[in-house]
């Protein structure tokens, strides 16, 4: 990452993490378009979430990308 020659360096991003219909867990990082992963357990998906995140930042600085800035979330309450 740029800055960061020489020292450990480390960013942190929010990741989602649900069961699907068929019960693998799939993990996406919101901040980061169309980086998903999964996996048979949880630790499994956050494994390989982490691992998709650090390639999906490693090719955006290959091609001189900016990394995105952080999701803003709210949470909102409804009736029901």
């Amino acid at each position: 990452m740029p800055g960061c020659a020489g020292y450990d360096c480390s960013m942190k991003f929010r990741v989602v993490i649900a069961p699907d219909e068929d019960g693998v867990f799939v993990a996406e990082c919101p901040a980061l378009s169309g980086c998903v992963s999964q996996g048979k357990t949880r630790e499994e998906a956050m494994a390989n979430i982490r691992d998709a995140i650090q390639g999906y930042l490693h090719s955006l600085e290959k091609h001189g990308e900016p990394i995105p800035g952080p999701v803003t979330e709210e949470i909102i309450e409804v009736p029901v």
